[in-house]
């Protein structure tokens, strides 16, 4: 069908947890469209088109775009198949008539409401405002979908049917809908990974030693709750069960396969599984995208295959999953240890880390309730397993090894949300600059030296990120095993001074507080520790206390109101040992019944006594003070993050997003006009200073007054009518960075002032081979204020990343700036100003006036509002945005535009 813009092809997941591809109507779709318009039963063609006679070959002529078509349509298939689809008629320059048919065996599944979402998605690229449907009366199911999309519909009941109207643009609500819908196909689909009712292994090795081997013998040894088959088409008997040729002999349905054969037979494989009505595969073989273009599109055709058939898939290129629940019990990997059942969720791209991993948590007693390997992550990835754990009742923790995030958008949304349920924790590899693209502006140049973009994106999203494995461990351990801390003060309990110091400074260090002992605290300890004890914070009891002056001492500390958490550490001594001690922290703990954390420092080459490690009461042990002191820190700001209010994202009503897209529509015409003789336009270009002062204004960000000149002469003329002193730019495509360029002078006044020092600028600008083509005029702000940079880089994968900072010409060298990832709420801005180390200066350092710190964070999140319209707005500096107490307002500022491509 005739359109302006055609939708790409996506994969979605139904309700179920099955997968679906929702794509354009094309002209070689005629006969299955045709196919599908039959097999509707008489009640879903009556309930679509009236009882009005329908020529079925005309309609799906119109539909695939062979003729009579007017708008747009998109096909969802399976296995070949038409069994869903939405399309619209375009009836004015803004409206368009909507209808959806989905085939009878898939009603129910949320198919008809996702068909909808993406005709609104191409509606509205398609410059339709508005969507009109006629429902038949008796149409409950269409009304149905209508009504729970959260579109915002308006009816109006006629004799025999209802019109329905609402906005093809998704709402708040209708965002949030989808994203809960979401949430329960992914939470599907990974379930049906996770517990299936039977397991096929194909490739089972007959003897142990191999990869199938040993996968077969896990499920089998790890007493998997259901029927697991062995397939092997060379073999009658594997490790004493009976094999068979093909997963199509199978006599009984099989719900998940893992595949273990050669990368060259996987193909045959997959489809055999289709032909069986598998649910999903667990492709252990290696020898995909990972290997080279030649893995890529091997690895291409294997999804192909998956999501033709609705198939779910972990990996390929990885080593298995691991469900530690008592009703299920299965260990689908080549791990020679199997992990100890436990409340932590663990992930990883890396399998090589996979199998460490199980191997020290189960020395740490660290349980697991699910391990998955995800290896090159062609289907299912991390955000689909968050998603899970998230209710989950056997996952109180989710930890993660990541080496990529390949949808950063997606996964901040997620972790957002579940965080705030359950602690997410992560290692990321990758932190080196060396990956940092080549940009233009300052913003660009702070942002490309290191992974300060994804510790945003942790920042933002309450994710816990470790620099280390070992690190990831010891906080992993703390959070599986003991309450939340409510706050960041901490009691050290000793029986070494020296000890004590390393604890409290490591702690103070990390942003912990270690409060002095109130009077009554310090009379309680005397009671029963010697006289030479010190009764401050650290308490130091001294080398010979026993193991009772432990359990009294922790008792009184974990109790007192003023402290959050309490760390003890045992230095060993001739006179005691570490089990007495630790008898004392345990009875310790058991009497408290929770309330504080409670962590252990043992500084013992025999390591943690085994009965800190006993099932029922864990508390996390560590080898150093340093080593604990981190991990409660990690902890702290976590708690504090889940105790402070969401932020809100903030809708202005004066903003004209319509200027803003006419103008960048424009730009973009011109460039593709333009590219045509020269290639590089088509890489974008910086706005011109009015454009920039256009958009800017669309969007309500204060700027300081200007005038654009085209000659010395103008230029004094504008300069003698704003008055005052002015400021005068030199403007040219290649005048970037204008003051290392000598094309600004500021503080001029007058018209003659003007005049000469444009004539100077550009004459000295041309010797260096740059012709000025205009002059910007601007009022200069009157002295006092601070002066920060606010500045935007759209990242291919994280969108528009927003930074705040120190502003000026030495920006770079200062690298004081934080960084957020859009949508930016009020909380996100007030956190990026005030947690700057020039902040103070903003807040009235040394007795000067205090600067308008609200107006800094509305000129962040009226600039995040249009870079989060704008795509097209790849790099944006403003800098300097003057602060003074009386606002913020933008001096200078560059934008950089490029065309999207999907």
């Amino acid at each position: 069908m005739t359109t302006t813009y055609s939708p790409r092809d996506i994969d979605v997941v139904l309700r179920d947890g099955s997968s679906v591809r929702i794509r354009a109507a094309k002209p070689s779709d005629e006969a299955a469209t045709l196919a599908f318009l039959n097999g509707l039963s008489d009640t879903s063609r009556c309930l679509r088109f009236g009882d009005k006679a329908i020529d079925l070959v005309a309609t799906a002529r119109r539909w695939v775009g062979v003729e009579g078509c007017t708008g747009c349509c998109v096909l969802a298939v399976l296995g070949g198949e038409v069994i869903g689809q939405a399309s619209y008629d375009r009836i004015a320059s803004d409206r368009a008539e909507v209808g959806f048919t989905v085939t009878d065996s898939f009603q129910g599944r949320g198919l008809g409401t996702l068909l909808l979402k993406r005709l609104a998605e191409a509606a509205d690229n398609d410059g339709l405002a508005v969507f009109d449907a006629e429902v038949q009366a008796e149409n409950h199911k269409m009304l149905d979908v209508l009504r729970e999309s959260g579109f915002g519909i308006t009816m109006k009941s006629e004799p025999g049917l209802i019109r329905v109207q609402f906005a093809t643009s998704l709402s708040a609500e209708a965002r949030a809908r989808f994203e809960a819908r979401e949430q329960v196909a992914a939470m599907n689909a990974v379930r049906g990974m996770l517990a299936p009712r039977s397991v096929a292994v194909i490739g089972a090795g007959r003897k142990r030693g191999s990869i199938g081997g040993e996968v077969f013998h896990n499920l089998m040894d790890g007493g998997f709750n259901g029927p697991v088959y062995p397939v092997n088409p060379s073999a009658d008997v594997v490790q004493s069960v009976q094999a068979y040729k093909s997963i199509l002999d199978i006599p009984g349905p099989v719900d998940l396969a893992v595949v273990v054969v050669p990368a060259k037979l996987v193909m045959a494989a997959a489809r055999e599984c289709a032909q069986k009505g598998v649910h999903g595969m667990v492709v252990i073989t290696a020898g995909f995208a990972e290997t080279g273009a030649a893995g890529r599109e091997m690895q291409r055709e294997l999804m192909s295959i998956a999501r033709e058939n609705g198939m779910r898939v972990i990996g390929p290129n990885c080593m298995g999953v691991i469900n530690t629940h008592d009703d299920v019990r299965m260990n689908a990997t080549f791990s020679p240890n199997a992990p100890i059942p436990g409340n932590v969720g663990f992930l990883s791209q890396s399998g090589a880390l996979g199998l460490a991993v199980i191997e020290f948590a189960n020395s740490l007693s660290l349980g697991l309730s699910t391990f998955i390997s995800v290896g090159n992550k062609a289907d299912l990835s991390g955000n689909d397993f968050i998603q899970y754990w998230a209710d989950d009742p056997a996952t109180d923790v989710i930890a993660l090894y990541l080496e990529s995030i390949g949808n950063p958008r997606k996964f901040a949304r997620i972790t957002r949300r579940v965080g705030r349920q359950k602690p997410i924790l992560v290692v990321k590899s990758g932190r080196s600059s060396a990956g940092a693209r080549a940009t233009s502006s300052h913003t660009g140049a702070l942002l490309g030296a290191s992974d300060v973009t994804v510790d945003a994106l942790f920042k933002q999203a309450g994710v816990i990120r470790t620099d280390t494995l070992g690190e990831f461990f010891d906080v992993a351990t703390l959070l599986s095993n003991q309450p939340r801390p409510k706050g960041n003060r901490v009691a050290i309990l000793t029986n070494g001074g020296g000890p004590g110091i390393l604890c409290a400074d490591a702690c103070e260090a990390d942003g912990l507080v270690v409060p002095q002992l109130p009077d009554h605290i310090k009379a309680k300890l005397a009671e029963f520790l010697p006289a030479e004890a010190g009764l401050n914070n650290p308490v130091d009891m001294i080398a010979a206390a026993p193991g009772e002056s432990y359990r009294k001492a922790l008792k009184i500390l974990a109790e007192w109101d003023g402290i959050d958490a309490v760390i003890v550490l045992y230095v060993p001594v001739l006179v005691t040992n570490s089990e007495e001690i630790a008898a004392g922290i345990r009875q310790a703990a058991l009497e408290l019944k929770g309330g504080v954390p409670l962590l252990s420092v043992f500084l013992s080459s025999k390591g943690t006594p085994d009965s800190l490690k006993t099932e029922g009461l864990s508390i996390p042990s560590y080898p150093f003070p340093e080593d604990a002191a981190r991990a409660l820190a990690h902890a702290v700001r976590y708690g504090i993050w889940v105790e402070t209010p969401e932020g809100v994202v903030p809708h202005y009503s004066d903003i004209k997003t319509s200027e803003g897209k006419a103008l960048i529509a424009d730009v973009l015409t011109s460039l593709e006009k333009a590219s045509g003789d020269d290639a590089a336009n088509s890489d974008g270009r910086w706005l011109l200073p009015d454009e920039v002062a256009t958009l800017l204004g669309a969007y309500g960000v204060p700027m300081a007054a200007w005038r654009l000149a085209a000659s010395p002469e103008e230029a004094g003329s504008a300069a003698e009518e704003m008055g005052g002193k002015v400021a005068l730019k030199g403007v040219a495509p290649k005048l970037i960075h204008k003051t290392e360029a000598r094309a600004v002078v500021l503080n001029l006044v007058g018209a003659d002032a003007v005049k000469q020092a444009a004539v100077e600028m550009a004459a000295r600008i041309a010797a260096e081979g740059t012709q000025v083509e205009k002059f910007f005029i601007q009022q200069m702000i009157p002295s006092g204020g601070v002066e920060m940079l606010v500045g935007v880089v759209h990242d291919k994968l994280f969108g528009p990343v927003v930074a705040c900072g120190a502003g000026g010409t030495a920006v770079e060298v200062l690298k004081d700036v934080k960084v957020r990832i859009t949508p930016l709420t009020d909380r996100d801005a007030h956190e990026m100003v005030t947690t700057l180390r020039t902040f103070p200066l903003l807040d009235g350092f040394r007795g000067a006036p205090k600067c308008d710190v609200a107006g800094l964070e509305e000129v962040l999140l009226r600039i995040a509002a249009m870079v989060e319209q704008h795509p097209e707005i790849s790099e944006m500096d403003c800098n300097p945005v003057i602060v003074r107490p009386e606002g913020a307002v933008v001096v200078d500022a560059r934008i950089r535009i490029e065309a999207v491509t999907e």
